[in-house]
């Protein structure tokens, strides 16, 4: 009986200690998400004679919690390059699968250039677009 009372102590403390090392690690490895409110509607240079435009939900990933209030207070900075890089697109791009990733590319790149500028480091790990819509 005092053997199994052992091996149950044993076994219960390396689950314990392996239980903490991965609370540690979800710790290290939090991600945060900032959403522009509200879309972000704009014109994009088109071919025809009626104005096309385009709206987009952003939502900006960063690895600290902390790194959303410095996004919210750039945030009219950000908007305005990301309403800039769409309005300089012409329709064919705005309208491919590929055109609309080298989109999402050069978004990600200017806001992390705007934001070494601004704070000292690139914040932005990723920038997906949740909504993609066109005219």
């Amino acid at each position: 009986m005092k053997k199994f009372a052992l091996l149950l102590l044993i076994f219960v403390t390396s689950l314990t200690s392996v239980g903490l090392f991965a609370a540690d690690k979800k710790v290290e490895d939090t991600y945060a998400y900032y959403g522009f409110e509200p879309d972000i509607v704009t014109n994009y240079i088109s071919n025809r004679k009626k104005l096309g435009f385009v709206r987009i939900s952003v939502e900006l990933m960063v690895k600290q919690p902390n790194d959303l209030i410095v996004l919210e207070h750039h945030d009219p900075l950000l908007r305005a390059a990301i309403i800039e890089i769409l309005g300089s697109q012409p329709e064919e791009k705005v309208k491919s699968l590929t055109g609309k990733e080298e989109i999402r590319r050069e978004c990600y790149d200017t806001l992390n250039r705007l934001l070494e500028q601004e704070v000292g480091r690139p914040l932005v790990v990723n920038l997906l677009f949740t909504k993609y819509l066109y005219d």
